[in-house]
């Protein structure tokens, strides 16, 4: 079915699009794009107020499958993320098994071929089981169709075993992409080590335990000449480091959260393990430095780490609960009501993070992007609309958010994946 979207105010940041266009779409691809286009024998989408921007892509998520399928599968995970605005993702190597083979890559393409909703891109482990030791064989996993690399959450502690995956990836022209932390330093804490960690009594993870490894990252691509990109960045000290990076024109890119973006350790006086997360949740001066680096279009993109679990899992002390919150389903919300309507960035600069640059940084053919010809992967925004996070809702398996009841004004109110409309409010 050829569907026509009429009136929409398409943007676009990779051409410099920002008009009211009609879109024709007719066997996956956009076949036409200007103003008062018809189409006799098209679906027809009525845009007017809304904002048509191109496929949202997540590039940190947990599927959890294979293995651990009771906090989330291929399937449920993709049913999340079309709900949430995004025709995208890109799925962490933390398995089980751990994704550091052919075998493991082409079972989750298959699996998501077969299942899911929107486009899943695999991200493989750089090291064999995440243990930071034996590298994996990047080219062949880049050739059963990985897009990037990384040991996540066990970020690789030798130096001279990241050194050698920046060597091999450069090769491949590949993204490594680094959970920064030294474990040293991190010393089995629990949230951010400060004023709230102390008075809490809970055990904390210091800001140098990430700026360490942040420094370490940016070195050894100025050394290799290679791209790595940092995961989640939480602190002021990993904003300057990265401020100091692209000075020196090294290719460093970087992301943030919208939890690390929106909350900090100060709402862990609620003892709500949904408020448990890694790195963790930092002091105010840390949110008003990445809210600045966002900002400036120093951090690159936003991403969500959703990281699903069950509520069993949840259901314990505070330092005893895994790390991880879902986040599929409320990023581009939070990200349109506390940053866009508050005109701290414009719609331009959300839409920018949210799928011209990961595309860019993962290099996905035909993704961040709206032209003729071009794959027909859209998410459209209301504005306008006003959203109650209800977690009870979720497409995903997990319930496992801190924004349970937050009144947010925009959402994504259509997601279409290769032409197909795979989730309309």
């Amino acid at each position: 079915m050829k569907l026509l979207i009429k009136n929409g105010r398409v943007i676009d940041p990779s051409a410099g699009i920002d008009e009211t266009l009609d879109i024709l779409i007719d066997r996956k691809k956009i076949v036409d794009m200007k103003p008062r286009l018809n189409a006799n024998d098209a679906h027809i989408i009525d845009a007017s107020r809304l904002v048509v921007a191109p496929g949202f892509i997540d590039m940190h998520v947990h599927l959890r499958d294979p293995g651990q399928e009771d906090k989330e599968t291929i399937k449920t995970g993709s049913k999340a993320a079309a709900r949430g605005g995004f025709t995208s993702i890109a799925c962490m190597p933390n398995t089980s098994p751990v994704n550091d083979n052919r075998g493991i890559t082409e079972y989750i393409i298959t699996e998501a071929k077969r299942n899911a909703d929107v486009n899943v891109f695999p991200i493989a482990s750089i090291t064999r089981g995440s243990e930071g030791k034996e590298l994996t064989d990047m080219a062949d996993l880049v050739d059963a169709g990985v897009v990037a690399f990384s040991d996540d959450g066990r970020s690789i502690q030798n130096n001279l075993v990241m050194r050698r995956a920046l060597e091999y990836s450069r090769q491949l022209d590949a993204l490594i992409i680094d959970h920064c932390e030294d474990r040293s330093l991190a010393d089995d804490g629990v949230m951010h080590e400060g004023y709230h960690s102390y008075s809490l009594g809970l055990k904390g993870i210091p800001s140098c335990a990430e700026e360490i490894m942040v420094a370490r990252d940016v070195i050894l691509a100025e050394k290799t000449g290679a791209r790595i990109h940092l995961a989640h960045l939480s602190t002021s000290g990993s904003v300057a480091l990265l401020r100091l990076a692209r000075n020196k024109k090294i290719q460093v890119s970087a992301e943030a959260t919208p939890h690390h973006l929106l909350l900090t350790d100060a709402a862990v006086e609620s003892y709500d393990t949904n408020l448990k997360v890694n790195p963790p949740l930092r002091s105010r001066p840390d949110t008003e430095s990445l809210i600045k680096a966002v900002k400036d279009g120093l951090i690159d993109v936003f991403a969500t780490d959703h990281a699903p679990h069950t509520a069993d899992e949840k259901a314990v002390e505070f330092d005893q609960a895994p790390f991880g919150i879902n986040g599929l389903e409320t990023a581009v919300s939070l990200i349109l009501d506390r940053l866009v309507q508050k005109n701290i960035i414009p719609i331009q600069r959300c839409v920018e993070m949210f799928s011209t640059n990961p595309a860019r940084l993962l290099k996905l053919k035909d993704k961040g992007q709206i032209r003729v010809g071009g794959d027909a992967d859209l998410t459209i925004l209301n504005l306008h609309k006003d959203v109650v996070v209800d977690k009870n809702t979720f497409e995903s398996k997990s319930r496992n958010t801190p924004f349970q009841g937050w009144k947010l004004r925009g959402l994504p109110v259509m997601t279409i994946v290769g032409g197909k409309i795979v989730h309309s409010t």
